[in-house]
């Protein structure tokens, strides 16, 4: 079968790989039908995340149609339509019936201390094999799959895979509420989403902040007020809007790959700290292989987390959603303490948070199409690849098709 295969950093091929097999009676074999480019996939390719194996295939968002179910996998057969949730869970340890199935004690299969285990991740996330191919193996399919109602599209499901849910979880952590003023960092698709999330959540006022301006007018679609960083300082301008005192609540959804203003007086700003974006991005790129403009890690890896400490008002709340590899030993957490501020961070529990999430797109509530802005065959994902990861004007979403 086909695959997108991670060789080394700067390095992903289209492969020919062997076909997945039932390894385990808990396993289940789905053939992809709509697979997906995620930012979080970039972050192995420009080495912001260390740790990954060669012959690796990425993706971690993916539907399809079950081929084979092991032995002990209940309640599906072969032919039914579903969702793979990008995080693995048993669904019966103690953090699964919490609701921390991102934190399951039994699908990394690294040991209960390890951490998230997510498709197509670095060794300390399983490893196991992603989405991004034709066929897939599901470890704990119990629990790690979906069904999908026929009132939801390929299309509007593939965002319920891991995006729209990410984004809810980062309104979640930040504890958005009724009448809320929140600001959004990042407006790329999980931003995009997050602004939705905010909204429904009971938001009353929000600030969405990036750099590119096709992402900002689709915020600005959404209703939120936006912040070029290019062009504006923008904790300046949210302390302006809100009287000096901050939003309430601040949803990271940038995390390690952030960059540097390029203009404007924010631009001014971070070139005093210039030395100290160089240290962390040591940190958490300690191997690179930048190909002209392709696969350059973000410039500021520490940038957004003092922005978002800056801009929240005191006794504020920040959810982080964006990615922050284990490397990164740098955060503003004097000021956070001295603001008395409640900082909440992780990886989605997609397997809790998914489900309201089916029925509200299901009842026509809500689309999330709206936001897939390319669609392209297996064929040219590489490519696809090379024009997000160049943060081109309009690329927020790639859904990929592996079985055309």
């Amino acid at each position: 079968m086909k695959a997108i295969v991670w060789h080394g950093v700067g390095d992903i091929r289209l492969d020919d790989v062997p076909d997945p097999t039932i390894q385990e009676p808990t396993d289940a074999i789905v053939r992809i039908t709509t697979s997906a480019i995620c930012g979080t996939d970039l972050h192995m390719i420009r080495g912001t995340m260390s740790g990954m194996k060669p012959g690796t295939v990425l993706g971690h968002e993916a539907i399809g149609v079950l081929e084979e179910v092991g032995d002990a996998v209940r309640g599906f057969s072969p032919g039914d339509r579903v969702i793979v949730c990008s995080t693995m869970s048993c669904g019966v340890c103690p953090q699964c019936r919490a609701g921390n199935t991102a934190q399951c004690d039994v699908a990394n299969p690294n040991g209960p201390a390890a951490g998230t285990a997510f498709f197509g991740g670095p060794e300390q996330t399983g490893p196991v094999n992603g989405l991004q191919a034709q066929y897939a193996r599901i470890p704990w399919a119990q629990h790690t799959l979906i069904p999908l109602p026929e009132a939801v599209s390929d299309e509007q499901a593939i965002l319920l895979s891991d995006i729209f849910p990410t984004a809810w979880f980062g309104a979640e952590l930040a504890g958005v509420k009724r009448g809320d003023t929140v600001a959004v960092f990042g407006a790329g698709i999980v931003g995009q989403l997050a602004i939705a999330s905010a909204f429904r959540q009971g938001a009353g006022r929000v600030f969405a902040v990036d750099g590119i301006q096709t992402r900002l007018a689709q915020a600005l679609e959404q209703n939120a007020e936006i912040i070029d960083f290019n062009a504006e300082a923008p904790v300046d301008v949210i302390l302006e809007l809100t009287r000096g005192a901050g939003v309430d609540a601040v949803i990271d959804a940038v995390g390690i790959d952030a960059q540097r203003p390029k203009s404007g007086p924010a631009a001014a700003q971070a070139e005093e700290q210039a030395s100290e974006f160089e240290e962390a991005q040591q940190q958490v790129a300690p191997e690179t292989n930048s190909q002209g403009d392709l696969w350059v890690p973000g410039d500021a890896p520490t940038l957004v987390s003092q922005w978002a400490v800056e801009s929240v008002a005191k006794a504020g709340r920040i959810g982080i959603i964006g990615v922050y590899s284990p490397q990164l030993t740098h955060y503003p957490i004097g000021a956070a303490m001295n603001k008395n501020l409640t900082v909440k961070m992780g990886n989605c529990n997609h397997r809790a948070v998914t489900p309201p999430l089916i029925d509200l797109v299901a009842a026509g509530l809500f689309d999330p199409t709206r936001f897939i802005t390319q669609q392209v065959g297996v064929v040219d994902a590489v490519e696809a690849y090379e024009s997000f990861d160049r943060r081109e004007e309009g690329w927020l979403k790639t859904v990929l098709e592996p079985s055309a």
